[in-house]
């Protein structure tokens, strides 16, 4: 605009000297086009600098979705509005009027991936005392969990605790009653089978063998910590628990190893109001 505005003031000053203009006048005129020319410098540089505060913003966004993914979070199940790229937005940046509206949505997005990233970075620290004692810990599904080996906690096909399990749920329950943020938080525990179906027995398939498990699991951890046979001492309010069968598989049940990553029991953390809130408001 201020383009046209200058090239169309050159024929009004080229006439000007012709059409017997005076010397105040025609120094105005020359003042008027000084004027627009700065104007155009200045919202030339301004331009320049947007656009290049917007390509920092932008490779911000790329760089923390690049940390989230290896992070193994789902981009995708995160908010479906991310698939929103920078197509559009590279569309709207085209034009100077519509540049500072793609960077401001640019800087928001950026801002919510930090605050996302930061959230799981701040679990993930608060879990380590359970990854130093072999435990798995993971994103699956934008969720938090700690993975629990189920041949560790139980003979095949049986639902009693062995030895060997107790200790383990008993240094979970430790790590979690000793942080004042973790013991509040809810817990879903999940039981899952590996794909070989039961052969008779008193749970009948792998559905009720999981659930059963996930339930035994959860009297462990809710039994008080002076119980006869031990107890993790967290809050009954914040378990649940949950049998997934051989519907939730983390590796291949085509050979053994992957069957044996499959016999699992999962505490997963349950995202709270404000989390959640954050997962649906994502630009």
């Amino acid at each position: 605009m201020i383009l046209k505005r200058l090239v169309a003031s050159f024929p009004v000053l080229i006439a000007a000297q012709g059409c017997g203009y005076s010397e105040d006048e025609w120094q105005a005129q020359l003042a008027k086009y000084g004027q627009l020319d700065q104007q155009y410098k200045g919202e030339q540089s301004d331009h320049a600098k947007t656009r290049a505060e917007f390509e920092k913003t932008q490779k911000r966004v790329s760089d923390l979705t690049d940390q989230l993914k290896r992070m193994g979070v789902d981009m995708d199940q995160l908010n479906k509005a991310l698939e929103q790229t920078g197509t559009e937005k590279d569309r709207l940046a085209a034009n100077v009027s519509d540049l500072n509206k793609a960077l401001s949505e640019y800087k928001a997005r950026a801002e919510q991936l930090e605050r996302i990233k930061q959230r799981f970075e701040l679990l993930r620290d608060r879990l380590k005392k359970l990854t130093n004692l072999g435990l798995k810990v993971e994103v699956r599904r934008n969720r938090m969990v700690i993975r629990l080996p189920g041949d560790v906690l139980f003979a095949s096909g049986k639902d009693d605790l062995k030895g060997e399990g107790e200790k383990v749920l008993q240094a979970v329950a430790d790590v979690i009653r000793g942080d004042e943020q973790l013991k509040k938080r809810f817990f879903q525990v999940a039981g899952h089978t590996d794909n070989k179906p039961l052969k008779g027995g008193q749970f009948g398939d792998n559905w009720g063998l999981s659930v059963m498990r996930a339930r035994r699991v959860l009297l462990y951890l809710v039994a008080p910590t002076d119980a006869k046979n031990g107890g993790g001492g967290l809050d009954t309010n914040n378990l649940h628990a949950a049998g997934y069968g051989e519907t939730d598989p983390v590796a291949d049940n085509a050979n053994d190893p992957g069957r044996q990553s499959n016999r699992r029991v999962e505490l997963v953390i349950m995202p709270d109001v404000e989390e959640m809130l954050d997962l649906k408001t994502l630009i």
